[in-house]
């Protein structure tokens, strides 16, 4: 994943390809070559933090630092989940100590911490590292039963 002013760059797990991703309320980004569903991952920060978790498909944000090594160990983890649920979920990476604003507003206290939002009102939250069995199993009860299927 490689981030720029213009999107996100993300590999197609299918074919390989890169596809530029931004930021959209309506949709879920699919490869351009082989239509496979893009597992939809991108960094946000203050200033499009509200546009962002505003999507037809429930987002997933991890706050994080550079500095917790907790955070290191949840990112691939939190990759991971987005490859399986690509298509029904987005998920926004979250730099605490360079968005402290968002940090005091969803009141990140301990990290890693992981925030569902659904229609951009949080659903639930989940403080800690935890496995990808255990990630899945909070995720899936939660994604609506009608988000697009991959």
């Amino acid at each position: 994943m490689a981030t720029g002013a213009d999107g996100t760059i993300i590999r197609c797990p299918e074919c390989g390809t890169r596809n530029r991703v931004r930021s959209q309320a309506r949709g879920t980004p699919r490869c351009a070559t082989c239509k496979h569903a893009l597992p939809w991952v991108m960094e946000s920060d203050q200033a499009n933090f509200d546009t962002d978790i505003t999507s037809s498909v429930p987002v997933l944000v991890d706050f994080w630092a550079p500095w917790c090594g907790p955070c290191r160990q949840l990112s691939p983890v939190v990759e991971k989940v987005a490859g399986r649920f690509a298509g029904k979920l987005k998920v926004l990476k979250v730099n605490i100590d360079q968005n402290p604003g968002l940090a005091r507003r969803f009141q990140a206290m301990s990290i890693p911490l992981l925030v569902l939002f659904e229609d951009g009102q949080e659903k639930s939250r989940q403080v800690g590292a935890v496995p990808e069995q255990r990630l899945t199993a909070w995720l899936t009860p939660l994604l609506r039963a009608d988000s697009p299927a991959s």
